[in-house]
C-alpha cells in the first residue's frame, strides 16, 4: 500500500510504501516514523476517536487518523485554516479563538435541578470532541477568515438551550457579525463530525432564536433599506 502525506515546505507530497492491510492510519504513521522516517510529525492522543486530537485530511475529507482505515494511493494533509507548525501538526488556538469571541462557554448558571428531557437536548452539542474538522470542511472560511464558524456557534447553541445559562442574550448578541448569517448552510460540516453533531442544523436554531430577539440578517435588512417594514413594526 502506498500512502501520501503533504509534509510542510513542499506542494508535492511524499509517499511511503507499506505492507499494512485493515489497520488505521494512526498504526501506519506509526510504523513510519518507527520504521522508516523518524522525520515525519504527527499528532494523536487517546487512539479511541475521543480526544480529537489526530484530525487530518484525507483525499479532501476530515478523518480522525485513529479510526480512518486507509486505502492505496491515499493522500494525507493537515486540516486547513489552521496554521501548520510542522507536517500534519497544526496550532489549533488559531481556531479556538472564535471560542472567546463568541463566548463559547458556560458563564453564569442559575441555581436548580435540570431535567432529563432537558439535559438530551444539550447532550449531542455536549460531545464534541474539539476536533475541528468541521471548520476545516468550512467553505466560508475562504472567503471570510474572521467567521466564528460550526465549532464554535454549536457551542453557543449548547449554552443557549440550557435553561441553567443566565448569559443567553449576551451570546446571541456576540455571533452576529461574522457568525450566523455569514454561514452557507451548505451542511459540509455535518458529514465529517466523528460525534455526528449537525452544526449546520444548530445554527439553523441559532437563527431561528435571533429573530425572536428582534435580530435579523444584516444581507437582507439592506436590501430592504435597513429594516423590513410590516404595517410599522419593523423586524
Amino acid at each position: 500500500m502506498k500512502i501520501n502525506i503533504l509534509r510542510s515546505g513542499g506542494d508535492t507530497p511524499q509517499s511511503y510504501d507499506v505492507d499494512f492491510e485493515n489497520v488505521t492510519l494512526l498504526t501506519i504513521l506509526n510504523h513510519i516514523k518507527t520504521k522508516i522516517d523518524p522525520t515525519l510529525t504527527y499528532s494523536h492522543g487517546c487512539r479511541s476517536g475521543v480526544c480529537g486530537s489526530c484530525a487530518v485530511r484525507v483525499n479532501g475529507r476530515e478523518q480522525l487518523m485513529c479510526e480512518y482505515k486507509p486505502s492505496n494511493e491515499d493522500m494525507v494533509e493537515p486540516i486547513r485554516y489552521a496554521t501548520v507548525l510542522r507536517d500534519l501538526v497544526v496550532d489549533s488556538s488559531s481556531i479556538e479563538k472564535f471560542n472567546r469571541s463568541a463566548s463559547a462557554w458556560g458563564e453564569g448558571s442559575k441555581e436548580g435541578n435540570i431535567s432529563e428531557e432537558e439535559m438530551a437536548r444539550i447532550q449531542t452539542q455536549s460531545d464534541c470532541i474539539l476536533c475541528t474538522s468541521c471548520v476545516s470542511a468550512c467553505p466560508v472560511y475562504a472567503v471570510n477568515p474572521d467567521f466564528i464558524g460550526p465549532f464554535s456557534l454549536t457551542r453557543v447553541w449548547r449554552y443557549v438551550s440550557d435553561p441553567r445559562e443566565t448569559s443567553s442574550d449576551a451570546k446571541i448578541a456576540a455571533v452576529q457579525a461574522n457568525g450566523i448569517w455569514d454561514c452557507t448552510l451548505c451542511g459540509e460540516c455535518v458529514p465529517v463530525c466523528p460525534q455526528n453533531i449537525a452544526p449546520v442544523q444548530d445554527i439553523r436554531m441559532l437563527r431561528s432564536k435571533s429573530g425572536m430577539m428582534g435580530y435579523q440578517d444584516p444581507a437582507m435588512a439592506s436590501m430592504f433599506g435597513g429594516g423590513l417594514d410590516f404595517g410599522g413594526v419593523s423586524f
